[in-house]
C-alpha cells in the first residue's frame, strides 16, 4: 500500500461508531432503538449543535454489529478490532466507539492490547442513562438529565486531539483503557481508572513513520485468519476464591484441565492470597503442562497482587502468572488477545511476561 494513504491529519473527520447499549435506548420500558432510527436522530442532533461547542467534523463508520454489551463474545470483540483495523489501514486515525457499559472496560482493554505498537487514537464511551428523553413521545430530544451527551461530546473532543492510544472517556474524565473498571452499577460516575506514567501509555507510538506503520499493519493482516478461527473457540474462565474447603477450588480447576489450552483467572483474596493444598498445587502444575495460562488477580478493586504474604506467594512456584496491578477486565483482555494472536502456549506466556517486565509489576519465581 502506498505510504500516501496514511497521511490523513487532525483536520480530517473523527470516525464515530455506534455499537448499541443504554446510550441508544428509548421508551418505557427502555429498549434499544434500531440503528435505522437512532443513527439519523443522533446525526441530526449533532448537526444542530452551535459551532461554539467546537465539536470536530464527524464521519460515520458503518457497523453491522449493534447489540447489548452484556451479550458480546470474543468474536464480537474481534469484529470491532477488524472494523477499526480496516479504517486505520485506509488512513483514519481517530475514532469514537459508543458501546454499552456492561463490558465497556473489557472491550476497551482488548482494543488497547490489539492496537499496541500503532499510533491509532480510539476513545470508547457510553452512558448510564439514554441520550433521548423517553418522556417526549412526539419527538426525539436530548434528555438533559442524562450523561450521554456530555460523554459523547467530551469523547469527540478527546479524539480530535489525536493522542495515540485507546482510552475510555466517561463522566468528564478519561483514562488509558487497561486501567479502567466499572465501580458502580447505576451512578453516573460509574467508572474509574488512572493515568500513571509508563505502561500502558508507552504501548503506542506518538510519531510512527509510514514504513513502521505499514510493517505493523502487514503483521496484523497476516494474523487475521488465525484470529477469526480462534475467536470461535477461545475460552477464558474465572475461579473465584471463597471461604470454602480448598478442594472446591481444586475440583473447579481440575474440571478445566481436559479442555484445549485456555485462560484462567484465579481471583484471590486481598493481595492475591489463595488457599494452599498439595492437590491444588499439583493441579496448577498440570494446568501449566497442558498449556493453560493461569493468572492471579485480586478480588479487591485496587492495589493488585503481590508476593508479600506466604498465603499467596506459593502459587507462583507452580507457574501461576501474577496479574500485577492490572484490572480484571485488563487481564481478561490480555489473555484473550494472546490466545487469539499466538499459536502456542510458550509464545503466549513469553509475550505476557515480556509485557509485564516492562511495567515493573512482575513477581519473580522463587
Amino acid at each position: 500500500m502506498p505510504s500516501s494513504v496514511m497521511t490523513k491529519t487532525v483536520s480530517d473527520p473523527v470516525q464515530l461508531i455506534y455499537a448499541g447499549g443504554t446510550f441508544g435506548s428509548y421508551g418505557r420500558p427502555l429498549a434499544p432503538l434500531s440503528a435505522e432510527v437512532f443513527l439519523p436522530t443522533l446525526q441530526q442532533l449533532l448537526a444542530e449543535q452551535d459551532p461554539i461547542h467546537y465539536l470536530p467534523q464527524i464521519s460515520w463508520l458503518d457497523n453491522a454489529l449493534i447489540k447489548d454489551s452484556s451479550q458480546l463474545t470474543p468474536s464480537d470483540f474481534t469484529h470491532f478490532y477488524q472494523l477499526l483495523l480496516s479504517a486505520y489501514r485506509q488512513g483514519d486515525r481517530r475514532f469514537v466507539l459508543i458501546t454499552g457499559t456492561d463490558t465497556l472496560s473489557y472491550l476497551g482493554a482488548f482494543l488497547a492490547e490489539a492496537f499496541a505498537g500503532s499510533d491509532i487514537c480510539v476513545i470508547v464511551t457510553g452512558s448510564m442513562r439514554p441520550l433521548l428523553d423517553s418522556e417526549q413521545v412526539h419527538s426525539y430530544t436530548i434528555d438533559t438529565h442524562s450523561d450521554a451527551w456530555d460523554n459523547l461530546t467530551d469523547s469527540l473532543k478527546l479524539a480530535a486531539a489525536g493522542e495515540s492510544g485507546v482510552k475510555i472517556g466517561f463522566g468528564g474524565e478519561s483514562w488509558p483503557a487497561q486501567t479502567v473498571q466499572k465501580i458502580h452499577s447505576h451512578d453516573l460516575m460509574a467508572f474509574t481508572g488512572h493515568s500513571r506514567a509508563a505502561y500502558p501509555a508507552n504501548s503506542y507510538s506518538k510519531n510512527l513513520p509510514d514504513s513502521r506503520r505499514q510493517h505493523w499493519l502487514d503483521d496484523q493482516q497476516e494474523a487475521l485468519g488465525c484470529i477469526d478461527a480462534q475467536a470461535k473457540q477461545v475460552r477464558i474462565h474465572a475461579l473465584y476464591c471463597l471461604p470454602n474447603d480448598v478442594q472446591v477450588l481444586t475440583d473447579q480447576l481440575q474440571a478445566l484441565l481436559s479442555q484445549p489450552p485456555c485462560g484462567i483467572i484465579l481471583l484471590g483474596f486481598g493481595a492475591g492470597n489463595v488457599p494452599y493444598s498439595a492437590a491444588l498445587a499439583e493441579s496448577l502444575e498440570q494446568a501449566y503442562h497442558k498449556g493453560h495460562m493461569v493468572v492471579c488477580a485480586s478480588q479487591s478493586p485496587f492495589g493488585g497482587v503481590s508476593d508479600s504474604y506466604a498465603a499467596g506467594s506459593w502459587q507462583y512456584d507452580h507457574h501461576v502468572i501474577a496479574g500485577g496491578r492490572l484490572t480484571i477486565p485488563a487481564i481478561y483482555a490480555r489473555l484473550l488477545w494472546l490466545l487469539l494472536r499466538y499459536d502456542s502456549p510458550a509464545r503466549r506466556r513469553q509475550r505476557w511476561l515480556n509485557n509485564v517486565s516492562q511495567t515493573g509489576t512482575s513477581i519473580k519465581k522463587r
